[in-house]
């Protein structure tokens, strides 16, 4: 008759351990990256009144008799399921698709979190603004000119130089993909000026020096007189101060006197080479590139006293290609210097994040950095990991270590940027499980009710 009693007793306080698990999933139904608990039970040790019986030879085998004492909770767990993504169009919100962890850390200590309400603080740091702890990443470091992230190095706190200035670019490297008109006429002997205006193309576009200075570059291309397919490519830095630029022209130098060189096509309108024409070297295969060198305008002069001179190259891209290459087919000249790689001095105004977690500054100048690069953690076991609070969990003996890499690697999920990940708790499940649970309380008091009235039966027997 006790064991009743207790049987009923151990089902009221775990069903009400189930509904404070409950209660706390449903008053975080809107917390961002919040994962609901479930309570699993069990049944208690049973006590045996009698053992199990294996068969005679006159009797069949006979099953143990056993009382159950209770039930008790199995397990507490974590149900780490994707929940649903919010856009907020806040750019430091990052939301993960998959699986894994954002990692912070408050001093040494390390937390991981699904939540990525992230911020940045007064120092640029980016952090959780709720309570303060560092966002891990990696920061881009400068080698050899050359922006890097080395991602196998520990993580580190992250930040973002907001207003921060870059030095601005000497231009190293001008792409054309221009297409000289096979129809364009050669220049008759006495030409005029309106003659040559017509048999000539040209090309302009903006280059940087050192000190983001912007100079105009142009490349004029006639055809050579008596060949097919021939071009002689007259090239100058600020053509309206010519004298003072001192453009020069060379295949692997730039020492010569000549600022022209000859672009060479085959039958199929394909480059077939270049030719410099002060120093008679050629290029014919691979990629045709030829270097240029001009005088820098208020810099000081080199130690042999000559002017500052500035030196890129000219890509008139590869041989027999025809894919961000110079051509020579019968279709209208085009204009297409298409790319280089100078700019200005210019401040970071904005700052952009991809799905693998790489942050980029936009600066004024138009250029984009690589800044750094957000990192994730995953578990061997994610449920073992223990709640800290403030979104946060911490590793435990039974998570495994935390595996800290990029977004997209070893089962890691990917990151989105300008979003957060809601909660997973459904009110539906939510509301059907409280109400499953208060049966349960109601169905275990009424064993103790009964319980209590069978024995005070048992009492009344004397009276």
């Amino acid at each position: 008759m006790m064991r009743s009693l207790f049987s009923g007793v151990s089902g009221m306080q775990n069903h009400q351990t189930r509904m404070d698990v409950i209660g706390n999933n449903i008053s975080n139904v809107n917390t961002t990256g919040f994962k609901r608990g479930r309570v699993n039970f069990q049944d208690l040790l049973s006590q045996q009144m009698s053992g199990a019986a294996k068969p005679t030879d006159e009797l069949g085998g006979v099953n143990p008799k056993e009382v159950g004492l209770g039930m008790n909770i199995a397990s507490i767990d974590t149900i780490h399921t994707q929940g649903s993504l919010q856009t907020t169009g806040v750019q430091t919100d990052v939301a993960i698709q998959g699986n894994g962890f954002f990692v912070m850390k408050a001093g040494e200590k390390s937390f991981y979190t699904r939540a990525g309400n992230f911020g940045v603080d007064n120092q640029g740091t980016f952090v959780n603004p709720g309570n303060g702890m560092r966002v891990q990443g990696w920061m881009a470091q400068d080698l050899e000119g050359q922006l890097v992230l080395n991602t196998s190095t520990q993580a580190g706190d992250l930040t973002i130089p907001v207003g921060s200035k870059i030095e601005a670019r000497a231009t190293t490297n001008v792409n054309y993909a221009c297409n000289l008109d096979k129809r364009l006429p050669e220049i008759p002997e006495g030409a005029t000026e309106a003659d040559v205006s017509k048999a000539t193309w040209a090309t302009e576009f903006q280059v940087y020096d050192s000190f983001g200075q912007q100079h105009t570059l142009n490349v004029s291309f006639t055809r050579v007189p008596g060949t097919n397919n021939q071009w002689q490519a007259t090239v100058n830095v600020d053509p309206t101060e010519a004298e003072a630029a001192q453009t020069r022209v060379g295949l692997g130098t730039t020492d010569g006197t000549g600022n022209t060189f000859i672009v060479n096509f085959d039958n199929n309108g394909m480059l077939a080479g270049a030719t410099d024409t002060a120093g008679n070297a050629s290029a014919t295969e691979g990629n045709v590139a030829l270097d240029v060198s001009f005088n820098v305008a208020g810099a000081n002069p080199g130690e042999d006293g000559e002017p500052y001179r500035q030196t890129f190259s000219i890509n008139l891209g590869e041989i027999g290609s025809v894919r961000n290459t110079i051509t020579q087919f019968s279709e209208k000249s085009s204009t297409k210097a298409y790319e280089q790689d100078g700019y200005t001095m210019g401040y970071l105004e904005n700052f952009k994040i991809d799905q693998s977690g790489v942050i980029t500054g936009v600066y004024s100048n138009g250029a984009n950095r690589m800044i750094g690069q957000i990192a994730m953690a995953t578990f061997a076991n994610q449920g073992g990991l223990e709640k800290a609070g403030e979104n946060t969990y911490v590793q435990s003996n039974n998570s495994g270590l935390a595996n800290i890499g990029v977004s997209g690697v070893a089962g890691k999920g990917k990151l989105i940027a300008g979003a957060l990940e809601m909660s997973n708790v459904d009110l539906t499940e939510q509301f059907t499980d409280m109400i499953i649970t208060q049966r349960g309380f109601q169905a275990s008091s009424k064993t103790i009710q009964t319980s209590d009235t069978m024995l005070d039966t048992v009492l009344n027997l004397k009276r």
